[in-house]
């Protein structure tokens, strides 16, 4: 016989760790399985102490989520252990951030951290304390299929966080349970009201746990002084049109606060840090339909070896909050290709693309990879200036990479 999480044994004797944050998410699942009569151990992680994120609210694993959680599990009557991962994080997250931004990348931070730590380190102490499982308050729904676990999008389209779930491997999936996957936002704070959690009504955290302010650049200033460098900006056909004062300053799309003056609206096409260039044109320039893909996780039932010969018909995903959009997937001898049937504005490497499988409606999560370069189609053919590839003074520009 089975339990409702798919394992042996009946629930008073299967252990499972509980992912909290301090959220109401988190919180939630861990009074539903000790609802059910599970035994649960509650973990969660001292990420970061970075002077005013501590305390502040909305911040996860944040000082005041910290107690939150505590007070959670005194309610349950669980047992609740901190455990300090700062080195961990740090390393594995917080610098890796830093660096991508500085070789002019966009980053997805909270990838790395359930890849590189939730879903890694903490999957580990978990299994060293004798559990069956390791739940979070994900909003993502999983189950055995015919070749393992799968991983499908929540019931909850609108919370889905299977975006951020795409680099989870097989085997942790067999280890992981998300409770929440078939519930919604609503549903979970009501459920939080009627086990009396303080919690019930506490705000979803909105920015990136180890960035309270929002801005990026402050963090990565302060974890590489002086790796900002000024340079050029320059347009797309060549020209020198001002200086800027880091290529961090800058995104991918931006239109706003680009720092120089034109006829025409502008916008950041690409950024190259060995140049030190903020490299911008006109809107046009920014769709890009052809992505390389690095260090691909594939969940698929098929071999991904196996569709170099006919390719794959998927969904795909560049932003957390995106829509899904026909793609091909291909796999050659310099990797993995994604060609987008619609293409897709500001497209930047570092960014994420997810796969989800066509068929279904692309409920079913198929893996995803990391972005190392994006190609335009025909995008800059006007006043006579033809795209091909290249990048410097006076040669045409078909693929805009960064």
């Amino acid at each position: 016989m089975l339990n409702s999480l798919h394992l042996s044994g009946r629930p008073a004797d299967t252990r499972v760790v509980v992912a909290m944050s301090g959220g109401v998410d988190s919180s939630v699942v861990a009074a539903l399985l000790k609802a059910e009569g599970y035994d649960v151990v509650g973990i969660t992680l001292q990420l970061y102490d970075h002077g005013e994120a501590v305390g502040r609210k909305g911040a996860c694993c944040a000082g005041q989520d910290i107690q939150d959680a505590r007070r959670v599990a005194d309610r349950l009557q669980i047992p609740h252990y901190v455990l300090d991962y700062e080195a961990r994080f740090a390393k594995a997250v917080m610098d890796a951030f830093a660096d991508s931004y500085l070789k002019g990348e966009t980053p997805v931070p909270c990838v790395a951290c359930n890849q590189k730590i939730k879903f890694h380190d903490l999957l580990e102490t978990a299994e060293g304390l004798g559990a069956s499982a390791l739940a979070t308050g994900h909003y993502v729904r999983s189950g055995p299929g015919r070749d393992g676990w799968e991983l499908y999008r929540a019931s909850d389209k609108e919370r889905d966080q299977s975006y951020f779930l795409f680099a989870t491997t097989r085997e942790q999936l067999a280890f992981l349970r998300f409770p929440l996957g078939i519930r919604d936002k609503d549903e979970t704070r009501k459920l939080a009201r009627e086990f009396g959690l303080g919690v019930a009504e506490k705000s979803d955290s909105q920015d990136i746990c180890f960035v309270p302010t929002g801005r990026y650049t402050q963090v990565i200033e302060r974890l590489r002084p002086g790796a900002a460098e000024a340079g050029n900006i320059v347009h797309v056909d060549g020209r020198v049109l001002g200086r800027h004062g880091g290529i961090i300053n800058y995104t991918i799309g931006q239109r706003k606060g680009i720092g120089v003056a034109a006829q025409e609206p502008l916008y950041v096409l690409r950024l190259d840090a060995s140049a030190r260039e903020v490299v911008v044109g006109p809107k046009e320039c920014l769709r890009m339909r052809s992505l390389k893909l690095r260090d691909v996780n594939w969940l698929g039932d098929e071999p991904l070896d196996a569709l170099a010969l006919k390719g794959e018909d998927i969904l795909a995903r560049i932003r957390s909050s995106g829509p899904l959009q026909p793609a091909r997937l291909s796999f050659e001898d310099d990797g993995v290709t994604v060609e987008l049937a619609h293409g897709e504005d500001g497209v930047s490497p570092g960014q994420a693309c997810v796969f989800y499988a066509a068929s279904g409606g692309g409920e079913r999560l198929l893996g995803g990879g990391w972005i190392k370069s994006a190609a335009g189609e025909a995008w800059l053919a006007r006043d006579g200036f033809q795209a091909t590839a290249g990048s410097g003074a006076g040669e045409p520009l078909a693929a805009v990479s960064r």
